[in-house]
């Protein structure tokens, strides 16, 4: 099987059909293009979502809070806390787990959550450390949202820039190689792209503004989340690709490595689906949220408009981080 995560293929082959019983109280339950779990708790509901972080080392177990956090903030939800496990090679000293801990540690304190708890162990087998979170948040019943949520001529927004997380991966796994290329200021603002992760604020405040859907996109990038979200809902979409926004230092990382910064890991944006697009522009922009709409969802029909020109959106989850990290496929 090829790295990175699952084809919705292989997932509804492998593994849906192995889910336990359904309960009633679960309001959101495991489909394509729904990362977290909803359970009913009254006039709340509770969120849960998990996320492993293995296409990066440096700072994993910061990215593995926000990540996981950023995937209930799609909910809605307001993020009370995590559960790390940290899987530890047979090679692993001491201050490489105190190190990773302290970044945990540096994550939760900036989103104000609490480490509920988790797992530690030394596993034989690992060639790498890996450390995964689950995120725990709340949000009230009446006001949740899911990646389905979407209908058609809702608008379809995006937060922020495309290939965020992807543009400080490489910026700082291959900081050597680009630095020729970018130079030392551009190199040193895309390895900054790692402190907007985060999309808490994006997404609590998109609910509250009345979205009716929200995904946050990471692996496979903005096209596979947003291929994950029509297949949720059954819709189609018009995503205008000129209207994307896509920061100089992104697109000079990426033509570096022959990459499609619409397909690299997206940590950092949301994707939201509203009636009205350029009321949710104006309400996220007075909370200090930058959104750009980017397209529009239809009943049928995956579309990839660029002026006059029309493609199919074709379906495709392989990220482009996984491709430039096994190929080490470089320097242009």
């Amino acid at each position: 099987m090829e790295t990175g995560k699952l084809s919705p293929s292989d997932l509804q082959r492998i593994v849906f059909p192995y889910l336990g019983a359904r309960r009633p109280d679960v309001l959101s339950r495991a489909a394509i293009g729904e990362d977290s779990a909803i359970i009913d708790f009254g006039d709340w509901v509770c969120v849960l979502s998990t996320d492993p972080i293995t296409g990066a080392a440096h700072k994993a177990g910061w990215l593995a809070v926000h990540v996981s956090c950023n995937d209930v903030a799609a909910n809605g939800a307001e993020p009370v806390g995590v559960l790390a496990t940290v899987l530890l090679s047979e090679q692993s000293e001491e201050g490489e787990l105190r190190s990773l801990m302290e970044d945990v540690n540096q994550a939760a304190s900036e989103l104000g959550i609490e480490v509920l708890g988790g797992h530690t162990e030394v596993t034989p087998g690992l060639s790498a450390n890996i450390v995964s979170c689950t995120a725990v948040g709340k949000a009230p019943k009446r006001r949740y949202v899911t990646t389905s949520g979407a209908r058609p001529g809702n608008a379809l927004l995006l937060t922020k820039s495309v290939g965020l997380e992807g543009t400080a991966i490489l910026a700082t796994d291959f900081e050597d190689r680009l630095r020729a290329l970018l130079g030392d200021e551009m190199l040193k603002r895309a390895q900054g792209f790692r402190a907007e992760i985060s999309v808490v604020k994006d997404g609590v405040a998109a609910a509250e503004l009345g979205a009716t859907a929200m995904h946050d996109p990471t692996e496979g990038g903005v096209l596979g989340a947003i291929h994950e979200m029509t297949t949720a809902g059954g819709l189609g979409v018009e995503v205008w690709t000129d209207g994307i926004p896509i920061r100089e230092e992104t697109r000079r990382v990426c033509d570096a490595f022959h990459a499609d910064p619409l397909k690299l890991i997206s940590s950092g944006a949301m994707l939201i689906a509203c009636p009205d697009g350029g009321a949710m522009v104006e309400g996220l922009a007075a909370r200090g949220v930058p959104a750009t709409v980017i397209g529009r969802f239809t009943s049928e029909g995956r579309w990839l408009v660029s002026g006059d020109r029309r493609r199919e959106l074709e379906l495709s989850y392989r990220d482009e981080l996984w491709r430039i990290l096994e190929t080490g496929r470089g320097s242009a």
